[in-house]
């Protein structure tokens, strides 16, 4: 286990089963004061949608959350990963206020998306699902009628609008450092090979001993990249050539070491895609602190 963050870079990507079932009640023929006058019939009045939760007003329907939650179960279980029933409904809530917070401030920004940009998008799904009557049957399928797809097909394209915006502002370069540790898993050993680096022994060498393959070379890191914020920090704070005390984590003890510092180097992609997440993760806690959300 590595300091790294994860390779995978999962962009939010929410399977989208939004339906209206709306049943009207009958009209009904209401008597005045003539008894063979009667007034006109009144149209039927819709009932409203079951909402599973609202962000800042905006509702997301019963049949979407329940159909997310049940294609989470399912996609978990796929990967061999099983969750219960309670996890994935933490994880949906999650990702769909995240949706929802990202396209309400792609709109407050300006993105529109009309109805020919939608109907594009409609005509390219349909044409990758095999034809228009797929795409009916999968809709029927997901509880959607009409205008609950276009609705939640804008919301996840304006979501993706302001998702991109955001993670195109991380620049592609940051100050890094050249991190080597030593990664020990004793905390009696890691003290011994402090003694002997303080007292002069190489650090390549005793890098050598912990890990023979790779001497604990960690490469070129910014901050945000590293799992552990002390770690990170104790590494920050570092002048070139020094290194730390024995620092203990849920992974070992570690001692650290810099080899080099550049104010302004060019991230690596996997350093670009862990920082543009991390931006993207700040921002949908940052906005979660003053939206409303109410769960049903």
């Amino acid at each position: 286990m590595t300091l790294h963050h994860c390779r995978n870079f999962i962009w939010i990507f929410l399977t989208l089963a939004l339906g209206l079932a709306s049943c009207a009640s009958p009209s009904t023929v209401q008597p005045v004061d003539t008894p063979s006058a009667t007034s006109t019939p009144q149209p039927p009045t819709a009932t409203p949608e079951p909402m599973a939760l609202t962000v800042n007003d905006e509702g997301i329907t019963l049949v979407e959350f329940n159909a997310a939650v049940a294609d989470y179960i399912n996609a978990q279980a796929a990967l061999g990963t099983p969750v219960d029933s309670a996890t994935a409904t933490s994880a949906v809530i999650d990702d769909l206020v995240a949706q929802t917070l990202l396209a309400q401030a792609a709109r407050a920004e300006g993105f529109t998306l009309d109805d020919a940009a939608l109907q594009a998008r409609i005509d390219s799904l349909t044409q990758q699902l095999g034809g228009a009557d797929a795409l009916e049957a999968w809709k029927k399928s997901h509880g959607y009628s009409d205008p609950a797809f276009q609705s939640a097909l804008k919301r996840a394209a304006e979501s993706a609008w302001m998702r991109d915006k955001i993670i195109s502002s991380v620049p592609e370069t940051a100050e890094q450092i050249h991190l080597q540790q030593i990664l020990l898993y004793n905390e009696d050993t890691a003290r011994s090979f402090l003694l002997q680096l303080n007292g002069g022994s190489d650090f390549d060498e005793l890098a050598l001993k912990a890990d023979p393959v790779t001497r604990g070379d960690l490469g070129w890191v910014p901050r945000g990249y590293l799992l552990n914020k002390e770690i990170e920090d104790a590494a920050f704070r570092l002048a070139v050539g020094e290194h730390t005390d024995v620092i203990a984590t849920d992974v070992g003890f570690h001692i650290l070491r810099i080899l080099a510092r550049d104010p302004a180097r060019p991230l690596s992609p996997d350093a670009l895609l862990s920082l543009q997440a991390l931006a993207l993760k700040n921002w949908v806690a940052e906005q979660r602190q003053s939206a409303v959300i109410v769960t049903q």
